[in-house]
C-alpha cells in the first residue's frame, strides 16, 4: 500500500455536490430520545403558540423558530457549555446536533448573535412558562410531589471585572478615587506604591452602596465560595425533597441576605405547585400534593424570627437549624416570633427533622453541582438579571428533563450515557475474562482428576490385596 500525503490530497472543491453524497451522521441516541419526548409532547407547538406575540406575521425574513431556540439552550446544559457563542460553535461542528435541531446539511446553523437576539426578543415570563411546561412533564410521570421543599442559594460569578467598578455618586474609577484621597492627604503626585499603601489602610473598601459596575448594575461585590472577592449574582433553588426536582429558581442580588430572599423563592415555588394542582385536579390519582407546600427545609443562614413568622403565616412548617448565639434572647413584644422559633426548634430536634436536613444537603447540592459545575454556569456570560434569568430558567429546566431520562435510560446527559456504555463494556469484558479463567481452572481440575483416576487404576490391586488381608487403612 502506497503512502498518501496531505499535499497530494489538496484539491479544488466541486461546485455541485449530490445530496446523497454529502456526509451524514448516525445521530446521537440521547438526543434522538430527547426529540422523541419533545415531539410526543408537542413542544414546538407550545413554544410557537406562546411566542407568537413577539413575531410579525408577514414582515421580514424567517427567524430562528422558538422551538429551535429553546433546544439550543438545552444543549448548553447537556453539553456543559457556558456561553451562547460556545453553543453556536458546538452545533456547527456536530452532525448529530444538526439532526437534533432539524437543520439540514444545506442550511447554516444559527450564529451566536441570532441566539442572543432571540433571547432579547422573548421575555422572562415566556421562559418561565417553558420551565413550568417541563415541570408538567415531571408531574405526569410522578416526579413532582410538592409537599416538602428545600431552599438554598449559591453565588454565580458575574461577567464583570472588579477593576472596572466606578463610584455611584460621581462615576469616578477606583484609581481616580485613590488619587483624590492621596491629594487630600497631602501627596500631590502619588505613585502606584503610594496608592497601594493608602488603599491597604482603608476599611470597607468594597461597599456595594458606594461602587457599581457601569455595564452590569445588578452585579454585587461579594465573597465567593472559594474565598475570592468578585462581582457576583445569587441563584436560589427550591427543590422537591422527595424527587429532587427543582420547583422554582430565582436570581437575587448577591449581597442580599438569605432571610430576605427565602420568601420570594418560596412564593414562586408555591405558585408553581398551585398551578400543577390546578392542572392535575381532574386526574384520578394526582401525583402532586393537593394541599400544596407544607414543609420547608433550609440551612441556618435562613433562620430569623421574621422569616419564621412569615412562613408560619403562610401555613408552612419550617425545619431550619439555629445559629449559635451568645447570651439569652429577649422576647418582650415578640410573642409571634417566640412561638415560631420555639416550634421550629422542636421540629428540628426530632428524628424526622434531622432526616430532612440530611436530605436537604444531598438533593439541593446535587442540583447546584449539575447546573453550575458540570452544567458550566458557575460563571455567567450575560449581564443583567433579566438576561441571566432567561438562560438560567431553561438551564434548570434541562436539569429537570434529565430526571426523566434517568428513569428512562438510566442517564441524564449524553456524557453520562456514554460513560454508562463504557462501564457496561468494561463489565462485559471482565465477565468474559472471569468465565475464561473459570473455564481454564475447570480444565486443569479435570486433568488432575484424570491423573488421579489413572493412578488409582494402577494401585487398585495392591489396595484390594491389602483389604483382603484385613488391613484397617487399606495400605
Amino acid at each position: 500500500m502506497a503512502m498518501g500525503t496531505r499535499k497530494n490530497r489538496q484539491r479544488q472543491e466541486q461546485l455541485w455536490v449530490a445530496h446523497a453524497e454529502m456526509a451524514t451522521g448516525p445521530g446521537h441516541p440521547f438526543y434522538k430520545r430527547l426529540n422523541e419526548l419533545l415531539d410526543g409532547e408537542k413542544f414546538d407547538e407550545f413554544c410557537e403558540r406562546e411566542c407568537a406575540q413577539f413575531y410579525a406575521e408577514n414582515n421580514g425574513r424567517p427567524s430562528l423558530t422558538p422551538g429551535t431556540y429553546f433546544r439550543l439552550l438545552l444543549v448548553g446544559y447537556f453539553e456543559g457549555i457556558d456561553s451562547e457563542r460556545g453553543i453556536a460553535w458546538r452545533v456547527a461542528d456536530s452532525l448529530g446536533l444538526r439532526q437534533y435541531l432539524g437543520i439540514g446539511l444545506d442550511e447554516g446553523t444559527p450564529d451566536h448573535s441570532t441566539i442572543s437576539r432571540t433571547r432579547r426578543l422573548i421575555d422572562v415570563d415566556t421562559h418561565r412558562k417553558v420551565f413550568f411546561w417541563v415541570l408538567g412533564l415531571l408531574a405526569d410521570r410522578g416526579l413532582v410531589k410538592g409537599k416538602t421543599v428545600g431552599i438554598d442559594g449559591t453565588t454565580l460569578e458575574a461577567n464583570a471585572a472588579m477593576r472596572s467598578i466606578v463610584r455611584r455618586d460621581n462615576g469616578a474609577s477606583y484609581e481616580e478615587f485613590l488619587k483624590g484621597l492621596a491629594k487630600g492627604s497631602g501627596i500631590q503626585t502619588p505613585t502606584r506604591e503610594d496608592l497601594a499603601r493608602l488603599d491597604r489602610k482603608r476599611k470597607k473598601k468594597g461597599a456595594n452602596d458606594e461602587w457599581v459596575h457601569p455595564q452590569d448594575a445588578d452585579a454585587r461585590i461579594t465573597k465567593m465560595k472559594d474565598g475570592r472577592t468578585h462581582l457576583a449574582h445569587k441563584a436560589e433553588h427550591a427543590v422537591d425533597l422527595e424527587t429532587g426536582a427543582v420547583l422554582a429558581v430565582t436570581l437575587q442580588p448577591a449581597d442580599r441576605g438569605d432571610t430576605a430572599t427565602i420568601t420570594e423563592t418560596l412564593g414562586q415555588a408555591g405558585e408553581n405547585v398551585a398551578d400543577l394542582i390546578t392542572r392535575e385536579a381532574a386526574a384520578p390519582k394526582p401525583s402532586v400534593n393537593l394541599e400544596g407546600i407544607e414543609e420547608v427545609v433550609a440551612d441556618k443562614g435562613y433562620h430569623s424570627g421574621a422569616a419564621l413568622v412569615a412562613t408560619k403565616e403562610a401555613g408552612v412548617r419550617t425545619y431550619i437549624p439555629e445559629k449559635k448565639q451568645t447570651g439569652k434572647r429577649h422576647w418582650i413584644g415578640k410573642k409571634d416570633a417566640q412561638q415560631a422559633v420555639y416550634g421550629n426548634r422542636q421540629r428540628v430536634s426530632r428524628n424526622y427533622g434531622q432526616s430532612l436536613l440530611r436530605k436537604r444537603g444531598e438533593l439541593i447540592e446535587r442540583s447546584f453541582a449539575h447546573c453550575y459545575e458540570t452544567g458550566a454556569m458557575r460563571r455567567t456570560h450575560l449581564r443583567g438579571h433579566q438576561n441571566i434569568l432567561k438562560r438560567q430558567l431553561i438551564h434548570v429546566g434541562a436539569f429537570n428533563l434529565s430526571l426523566i431520562f434517568r428513569r428512562l435510560i438510566g442517564a441524564g446527559t449524553p456524557r453520562e450515557a456514554q460513560n454508562r456504555l463504557v462501564f457496561l463494556a468494561f463489565a462485559f469484558e471482565c465477565l468474559i475474562n472471569n468465565l475464561r479463567e473459570s473455564n481454564d481452572r475447570l480444565n486443569s481440575l479435570d486433568f488432575l482428576h484424570g491423573f488421579t483416576n489413572l493412578s488409582r487404576r494402577y494401585h487398585a490391586p495392591h489396595r484390594c490385596h491389602s483389604k483382603r488381608w484385613g488391613s484397617a487403612t487399606g495400605c
